[in-house]
């Protein structure tokens, strides 16, 4: 009698067992998954956050806070400072950790002189190239543009400016000058926010996109290029290069908001 209870023990016990195992998993699943962005993602949300103004010059990028706020190990952070560095986005200074570059005012100017010389060639090239639909579709990026700023939506404005600068030089077709320019225009925004005038709006022009994309649509290649020199020497002389960066913000904040 004592080998059955024992064996009526044993039986029970054994068959409780898959039941705890069941809920075990049940319960593991129930548990949310942590998201880890790779390299290139992390790159791409903070070289997006300085193109379209969030990050300010001097911001203090610290590995644990960004590690944090896009569920990475700091190694990987790392990696991806040392490339934004590498592409004048971020100084890292020894026993100080990375910060958003501030550029100073002989290279501001210097960037602005070097996009002068490459997007003057890119509308020379692009008057020469450019298809019927290209025009089209440019057109209408330009006019979304003015659309966007005169809607009071800046961040998207911003977008398309970017944008309307690019695709000039995806139709002039020249790969070497089109490279240069992703470079000068993601360092851009970094000279704007460090000596922008405080009651300055220094957005593209609502109408300046579309003197130049007449000016193509015309074959005027001079005027295209007079049209995008006058265009940059004028955001140019919006800059205030006696004033000081604006100070940063938290991190969470400025990187949370992605790419719409």
């Amino acid at each position: 009698m004592l080998t059955r209870r024992s064996s009526t023990n044993s039986s029970t016990t054994a068959g409780t067992r898959p039941a705890t195992t069941a809920t075990r998993k049940r319960s593991g699943v129930r548990k949310p998954a942590v998201v880890r962005l790779s390299e290139d993602e992390i790159y791409r949300r903070i070289h997006a956050a300085v193109l379209d103004h969030r990050l300010q010059p001097g911001t203090k990028l610290k590995e644990v806070a960004l590690a944090e706020v896009f569920g990475a190990n700091r190694s990987v952070v790392r990696k991806v400072l040392m490339r934004l560095a590498h592409n004048r986005l971020v100084a890292l200074r020894p026993n100080h950790g990375a910060v958003v570059a501030s550029p100073t005012v002989e290279e501001s100017r210097d960037l602005f002189a070097a996009r002068r010389v490459v997007e003057a060639a890119i509308v020379d090239a692009t008057t020469r190239k450019i298809a019927p639909p290209e025009l089209k579709a440019l057109r209408a990026l330009a006019a979304s543009e003015r659309d966007a700023y005169r809607r009071g939506e800046l961040r998207q404005g911003l977008k398309l400016s970017l944008n309307f600068h690019q695709r000039l030089a995806a139709i002039g077709g020249n790969g070497v000058l089109a490279e240069f320019l992703d470079q000068l225009i993601a360092r851009t925004p970094l000279v704007v926010l460090a000596y922008r005038g405080r009651s300055t709006d220094t957005a593209c022009s609502n109408g300046e996109h579309l003197h130049i994309v007449d000016a193509i649509a015309g074959g005027d290649g001079a005027g295209a290029v007079a049209a995008m020199t006058a265009h940059l020497e004028n955001l140019e002389g919006q800059l205030h290069l006696d004033d000081e960066a604006r100070p940063p913000t938290d991190l969470g904040t400025l990187l949370a908001a992605d790419e719409e």
